[in-house]
């Protein structure tokens, strides 16, 4: 009776259409292709744990279950999301029976970057001595988010992102399922894929949810926005999304592309990224990649966050957008950056070494005595109000670690340093 309930009951059209072979698969042509890593595992009928790392509705789950499949494997699906260690003791109890009778597992577990380190642990043993064959499928990246011990069980295979051509794919085999087209104009039609973004299941969804309107005109593009909802980004603030972007961003900036950086600080704000975020990499990038080449940059960047703190989201954040702009168009240098962690490898390298005694102060009778401040010459009396003595210590000798490039404000600083150490030599010669 269940099974009579369950052929009446209705299924999802990605369900319906789920592939029933490897090679109906789209866009995951490398792994799974005669060539591919995977379909060489299948042809030899002898798998390997794996790690699937994909974004959602790439394939990660079908793939699984196709495995099984094509390996007379006995498939135990569970997710990470509603099962704990208890759950996997008992799959992996039914999968040493089996194993007995001599027949193998292969342990589906979806989301498994959800579990924790200790529940990440019970996989060990039980893929270690092959009691079951483990295909992890996760959205996130396994170097984040698994622990060592299993990634050097499990082989890690990147899925791709479904392009314009797959989603073209899917979307005709589901008219051809359907038996009838989707009502798009080829302008809407292409608006949809774009809508999917590279999800497969979700343009199915989309597709489902056309083939429901009453017959009619093919819809416009602005129709089609009112008929479905559109995806939000792609975009995990929380998880490895949240650091591509907003690295994609900083290196748009240091590289002087303007059109790039405000496409990844609109990306990472239609995403729900917070803005005291993007505010805090670009006063960052501000200091480090423009630094005194233009003096103004910082103050761009803190005006900026200010702005934002007064008016917040959305007003503030076209201040945002306007201090992008100015870094961006910059010019760059890092001097400032390179100048302090060579200062700092040095102070590093020399220890407490004490400042010479002529620029020491000598508040006591005993340190006078000990020649505390001898010899000090006030800069302001001097000509130029430059004296030119060494204010390194004595055993260290002089150092540079600030070289300006010739580019920006720094182009006038290289000029007195320049003019500065020409004093200097000629005073202390």
């Amino acid at each position: 009776m269940s099974t009579l309930f369950e052929s009446q009951a209705p299924h999802p059209l990605a369900d319906r259409l789920r592939p029933q072979r490897l090679a109906q698969i789209v866009g995951q042509e490398h792994l799974i292709g005669p060539d591919g890593p995977i379909g060489r595992m299948v042809a030899r009928r002898q798998l390997s744990s794996m790690i699937l790392w994909g974004p959602p509705g790439c394939g990660k789950t079908t793939i699984a279950r196709l495995l099984a499949h094509g390996t007379d494997l006995v498939f135990e699906p569970l997710s990470a999301v509603f099962s704990g260690v208890a759950d996997l003791r008992k799959v992996f109890d039914a999968a040493r029976k089996r194993r007995v009778m001599g027949q193998g597992t292969l342990l589906f577990v979806d989301e498994i970057h959800r579990f924790n380190r200790a529940q990440q642990d019970a996989f060990l043993p039980v893929v270690e001595d092959g009691t079951v064959i483990l295909v992890g499928a996760t959205t996130e990246n396994p170097s984040f988010e698994l622990i060592g011990a299993l990634l050097s069980r499990a082989q890690v295979f990147v899925l791709r992102r479904l392009d314009d051509d797959d989603l073209e794919t899917l979307l005709q085999r589901a008219e051809e399922h359907l038996g009838n087209p989707v009502p798009l104009t080829s302008e809407s039609r292409t608006a949809l894929r774009a809508m999917a973004d590279g999800d497969g299941r979700f343009l199915l969804n989309l597709v489902e949810e056309l083939a429901r309107l009453s017959a009619g005109d093919p819809l416009e593009p602005v129709e089609l926005a009112r008929v479905v909802q559109r995806r939000a980004p792609l975009y995990d603030k929380a998880q490895e999304g949240h650091y591509n972007l907003i690295s994609a961003l900083h290196k748009s900036l240091r590289g002087s592309d303007t059109d790039a950086a405000l496409y990844w600080l609109a990306r990472m704000l239609a995403g729900g990224e917070d803005p005291i975020y993007i505010l805090r990499r670009l006063t960052r990038a501000a200091v480090e990649d423009i630094g005194l080449a233009d003096p103004q940059a910082v103050v761009q960047a803190l005006a900026a966050w200010d702005t934002y703190d007064r008016l917040g989201s959305p007003e503030g954040e076209l201040a945002i957008a306007q201090c992008v702009i100015y870094l961006a168009t910059a010019p760059k240098s890092n001097a400032v950056y390179n100048a302090f962690k060579a200062a700092t490898a040095a102070a590093k390298e020399f220890g407490s070494l004490l400042p010479p005694k002529q620029i020491l102060n000598a508040p006591t009778k005993l340190m006078k005595q000990e020649d505390y401040g001898a010899g000090y010459r006030y800069d302001h009396d001097e000509p130029d109000a430059f004296s030119g003595q060494d204010y390194f210590p004595e055993k260290m000798g002089r150092r540079t670690f600030y070289d300006p490039p010739e580019r920006g404000f720094e182009r006038d600083i290289r000029k007195r340093l320049e003019y500065w150490a020409k004093l200097r030599s000629e005073r202390n010669s």
